[in-house]
C-alpha cells in the first residue's frame, strides 16, 4: 500500500521476492527494487511513458505516388497499432515533413524520398532508388525516388508489415541500434530536383 508520500506501508513484497536487501516493514520507492508493479505504486510513478518520434519526411505528396503510398502505409499502420501502443503505454508522435527546399533537406539530412525514422533511426537501413515518373512530371527532369526492401522482395511503397514490424521493435528493443551518424552531404538526386523545381 502506498501512503501520501508515495512510501509504501506495511508492505511484504520484499520479503515475497527475496530481496533480503531491505530489513523493514516500510519501503520507501527508491529503495524498493522489486520491479513495476510492486507495492502498488501507481503507473505514473513506476517509470516514464516510453516515446516514439515518427518522421515521415518526403518531396511531395500531391503530385508523387511513392510519397502519397508510403504516407498512406504509415497511416493504416498507425491504425493497426495504435491500440496496442496505447496499451503498453508508448506516446507517439508524428511529424509529416514536406522538404521542399536544400536547407530543408540539409536540416534533416535528408538522403531519400521518402523517408520515414522512428526517434531519428530510418526503417530502412540500405538506400535504394529508382526513376520515379511522377516526381519527374513534377520538377521537369529525370528524378530517382526511394525503393523499399522487404523480406526479399522490392517495393515503391513501404508495405505497411514493414512499418508495423519497424514500430514494434522500437518499443519492444529489437531495434538496430544507433545508426553511425555520418557527415551530410546531398546527394545529387536530391540537388538535381531541387535545381529543377527552382528552374520552373
Amino acid at each position: 500500500m502506498v501512503d501520501k508520500d508515495n512510501s509504501s506501508v506495511g508492505c511484504s513484497c520484499c520479503s515475497d521476492c527475496g530481496d533480503t536487501t531491505l530489513n523493514t516493514q516500510t519501503v520507501t520507492l527508491d529503495s524498493c527494487s522489486c520491479g513495476p508493479g510492486c507495492c502498488d505504486v501507481p503507473k505514473s510513478v513506476q517509470m516514464g511513458k516510453k516515446r516514439i518520434v515518427i518522421d515521415f519526411l518526403f518531396l511531395d505528396v500531391s503530385v508523387c505516388t511513392r510519397c502519397q503510398g508510403a504516407d498512406t502505409s504509415l497511416d493504416e499502420a498507425m491504425s493497426e497499432v495504435s491500440k496496442v501502443l496505447e496499451a503498453t503505454g508508448v506516446e507517439v508522435f508524428v511529424n509529416k515533413i514536406n522538404v521542399d527546399s536544400e536547407e530543408l533537406a540539409k536540416q534533416y539530412k535528408f538522403i531519400s524520398s521518402p523517408t520515414i525514422r522512428l526517434n531519428g533511426q530510418d526503417i530502412q537501413l540500405d538506400v535504394k532508388e529508382s526513376l520515379c515518373e511522377s516526381c519527374g512530371d513534377l520538377c521537369g527532369d529525370e528524378v530517382d525516388c526511394r525503393v523499399w526492401v522487404y523480406q526479399g522482395n522490392e517495393y515503391t511503397i513501404p508495405p505497411k508489415a514493414m512499418i508495423i514490424e519497424a514500430l514494434l521493435k522500437e518499443v519492444y528493443g529489437g531495434s538496430n541500434g544507433e545508426q553511425e551518424e555520418l557527415e551530410y552531404s546531398m546527394p545529387d538526386n536530391l540537388k538535381k530536383f531541387y535545381a529543377a523545381m527552382k528552374d520552373k
